[in-house]
């Protein structure tokens, strides 16, 4: 309840920040690097249309909580998508809207650390995590992403690699990237 009570005061403070407080983890679960917070419907479709999303694209969406992200690639823009989140709640979470969205055959969720996810199947990689977790992510994304894969998050930027669009929806800015060819970051 501590961390609830700490949400409504940053609630006071970011009117549109809304939190989703859950009982906590399972005994066994690493600490969460992230607190779950949903990213509005309106910046979801945004960021899968900045993307430029469509059905031969696999999306893996790192952080994806309800799995609103994933689910939403599936279903409106025909693409398979791949949810990570490490909380065990919130992947049941997901796997359940999946299922009552129609989508189960398009998309998985995978319970585990998103900074050991292998992401080289991954087309379109979107974010809405931490200025801090992002930086960390960055040279994995270099790493494993092929050229021309696409990384959008919505809220953070990635520090000195200059996005290749910016957008606000909401209030909120949300970025784009390509993956570069090789040897030119």
């Amino acid at each position: 309840m501590r961390s609830c009570r700490l949400f409504v005061l940053v609630l006071l403070h970011v009117p549109w920040l809304s939190v989703a407080c859950t009982p906590p983890l399972p005994v066994g679960t690493p600490p969460l690097d992230v607190p779950y917070i949903p990213t509005p419907l309106g910046v979801v479709k945004r960021m899968l249309q900045l993307a430029g999303v469509g059905p031969t694209d696999v999306v893996y969406d790192l952080g994806a909580g309800d799995g609103r992200i994933v689910i939403t690639a599936a279903r409106r823009f025909g693409a398979r998508a791949v949810g990570v989140e490490l909380d065990p709640l919130r992947v049941a979470e997901a796997t359940a809207n999946a299922r009552r969205a129609g989508v189960s055959e398009r998309v998985r969720f995978l319970q585990q650390d998103l900074l050991l996810t292998d992401l080289r199947e991954a087309t379109v990689v979107t974010l809405f995590l931490t200025p801090a977790l992002n930086l960390r992510l960055r040279p994995k994304l270099w790493r494993e992403l092929r050229p021309g894969a696409r990384v959008v998050s919505h809220l953070y930027d990635m520090g000195d690699w200059k996005p290749d669009r910016v957008e606000r929806v909401q209030g909120r800015p949300v970025y784009r990237w390509t993956i570069p060819a090789r040897n030119t970051h």
